[in-house]
């Protein structure tokens, strides 16, 4: 991530905005101007720290002198009571950008807190976890990089950087075979048109699934007669949706006989409770919403611990 890029400015200016509107009034009441201060942001909870930096960017938008300080590396685990951020400057500023500060950090840490215990889960087998597309809408860029954080693997970033064939695509398309036919031909080195820069791109972000060669095309099955027919239509990556256990073994089991090196994900359903059996099918990748739409929030908090002058 490339925590000085406009994307990163962008995210923090809508979000302090959002916040001030026009002015802190509680802090603009009580607390001298040129009052310094010195805090630190705690954890209270056991917690992946991410996105430590976007803190820093916060409170230095309110006062470019601010000095912040990191005792903790993004990806680190921390116990209750660490303090993951330590902040000197002026006391508005600090007050001020509390909130949004920690409503982000909270989040990213949430989202990499959560990926751990997947990856955790999931240690032992060939399986690797990772994100959908099911994001809060321009935050995608820092929740993917959460994931990543906490050990996670990104799914495609957006519409532009792989095919993924759903059962509306095969329904206009015509069939499986049809859809396959199509992607392929689109993806050709003849016709694939040359990706568009995008906010990832502007955020630093490397997406893994993004390269120099053909977008990578993956077709959605719901059974095995769905299976079948890709498989026979020439993909060379599925992604079985929304099967239980014995099905998605059934269905691992048939794709691995037919094409070895089939990229094969399970979607849908995906918990901590049920991971580990179904990365036990032998398939690639398991893909949850749940890591960036459900993570639960980080317990953070923000303590002034002196006041240096006036």
């Amino acid at each position: 991530m490339d925590w000085n890029s406009r994307y990163i400015a962008d995210v923090v200016r809508r979000a302090l905005e959002e916040d001030i509107g026009t002015g802190d009034a509680t802090t603009a009441a009580v607390v001298p101007p040129r009052t310094t201060a010195r805090a630190k942001i705690l954890a209270r909870q056991t917690l992946v720290c991410a996105g430590l930096s976007i803190a820093e960017k916060v409170f230095r938008a309110l006062d470019p002198e601010v000095r912040v300080t990191f005792p903790h590396n993004d990806g680190s685990f921390v116990e209750p009571g660490a303090e993951i951020v330590q902040v000197k400057g002026n006391a508005r500023a600090i007050l001020t950008g509390e909130r949004t500060a920690l409503n982000f950090l909270a989040h990213l840490c949430g989202v990499a807190t959560l990926t751990r215990r997947f990856v955790e889960q999931l240690a032992g087998t060939r399986t690797r976890i990772r994100d959908t597309r099911k994001t809060t809408p321009g935050l995608r860029a820092l929740e993917k990089y959460a994931v990543k954080t906490g050990g996670g693997s990104n799914h495609r970033f957006g519409l532009y950087d792989a095919i993924l064939l759903k059962e509306n695509h095969v329904a206009l398309a015509g069939g499986m075979k049809e859809a396959v036919d199509k992607a392929h031909t689109y993806v050709s080195p003849k016709s694939q048109p040359p990706r568009a820069a995008s906010a990832y791109d502007a955020a630093g972000l490397d997406p893994e699934v993004v390269g120099p060669g053909p977008l990578p095309v993956q077709i959605e099955v719901r059974n095995q007669k769905e299976l079948l027919e890709a498989l026979g239509a020439g993909a060379e990556a599925v992604l079985l949706d929304n099967m239980t256990l014995e099905r998605a073994a059934e269905c691992v089991k048939i794709a691995r006989g037919i094409r070895a090196e089939c990229v094969i994900e399970i979607s849908g359903g995906i918990t901590l409770d049920n991971a580990r059996a179904y990365a036990e099918t032998g398939a690639d990748f398991l893909s949850s919403g749940m890591l960036t739409h459900s993570a639960p929030a980080a317990n953070l908090s923000l303590l002034v611990d002196s006041i240096e002058g006036t």
